[in-house]
């Protein structure tokens, strides 16, 4: 059996930025995040002395089973020690697999399809929307950091259907 024959498609994550990270070096630290799904791992690229990075990174996976969820970890880098931890999120993957398997289109830009409010058993700082934009369906999260102090992260979820795939 090939990959070709489990992969559902390929989940499109922009890390956008982090706000107000946690300092873990003298005064600033050294951001980047580790995105895992299943046995995939990926990690955007270090940003130097910034609590408040921008990454606007791309990270793709490829998605064999929708009910995984997809782990976050933000670090902080050092040359001369372990990397110390700032702090993670987990964002659930059903609500946006049972949005695109409405097999919607022709909305109109920017239509709200589902809302999603923070509460204690997810990592959303603020409200999430599953929406359509640029003829796709799209989700934004701004996501409050766990076992840290502080800090948040925003990122985006597209999905992307490959030819060949066994698709949602």
């Amino acid at each position: 059996m090939s990959l070709m024959d489990n992969l559902l498609g390929i989940l499109r994550v922009r890390v956008k930025r982090g706000v107000n990270l946690a300092v873990r070096d003298v005064s600033s630290s050294d951001p980047y995040v580790v995105l895992k799904l299943g046995r995939q791992k990926l990690k955007t690229k270090v940003v130097k002395k910034n609590v408040n990075p921008q990454w606007e990174e791309d990270l793709t996976f490829t998605v064999t089973d929708p009910n995984l969820p997809l782990n976050l970890v933000v670090y902080d880098h050092d040359f001369f020690s372990k990397d110390d931890k700032m702090g993670d999120a987990e964002i659930d993957l059903k609500p946006y697999i049972e949005a695109l398997r409405m097999e919607l289109s022709g909305l109109p830009d920017g239509t709200i399809i589902s809302t999603f409010h923070p509460n204690r058993s997810n990592c959303l700082a603020e409200e999430s929307y599953i929406r359509w934009s640029n003829e796709r369906i799209v989700q934004s999260f701004c996501l409050r950091l766990r076992n840290v102090e502080r800090g948040e992260i925003e990122l985006e979820l597209q999905w992307i259907d490959l030819p060949g795939s066994k698709g949602l």
